[in-house]
């Protein structure tokens, strides 16, 4: 599988480190920037970047990492057949469930193809967990978000129409 990859100076050494990890586990990574550290940068010029990879290539998937994670997949969001989800750990349930089930049911239940990750919050560690749970949790195929994922590109279709 392609994973497209990109960051700003916020995420960029959270980046720097997924990449070694997804290429130790065979992945093909395409970097999509930034490519140095600079605090001057804007999120949305590597975002839309990654985003517009993705969303050419179904088979593909894209990951992003910013401050929060919220403003990176506000972007990807902006571009057809993209479903970003945002992870950057800041809840903590308290009915025993696990945190990153949410990273599970987006894959499931909406075959999310960007992670949007905030490295302000989240360690390498747990960054990569997010990541690798993300990557091998398939989309359930289940009918009704089969035909949910139909209406999101009928919105998309009418939206781009205007």
């Amino acid at each position: 599988m392609k994973i497209f990859i990109g960051s700003d100076h916020a995420g960029f050494q959270q980046k720097k480190h997924l990449i070694q990890v997804l290429q130790d586990m065979n992945y093909q990574v395409v970097d999509k920037g930034a490519f140095r550290e600079n605090s001057d940068d804007d999120y949305p010029d590597f975002c839309a970047l990654v985003a517009e990879e993705v969303s050419k290539d179904e088979d593909s998937r894209g990951i992003l990492i910013g401050g929060s994670g919220q403003g990176e997949a506000m972007v990807a969001n902006k571009y057809p057949n993209i479903r970003a989800v945002v992870f950057n750990g800041q809840y903590k349930p308290t009915d025993g469930r696990f945190v990153p089930e949410e990273i599970m049911i987006a894959r499931q239940h909406n075959d999310s193809n960007i992670l949007s990750l905030g490295a302000r919050f989240l360690s390498n560690t747990e960054a990569v967990r997010a990541v690798t749970l993300w990557l091998v949790t398939p989309f359930s195929g289940d009918e009704r978000h089969v035909r949910r994922i139909k209406k999101i590109k009928k919105i998309e279709q009418k939206i781009c129409q205007k």
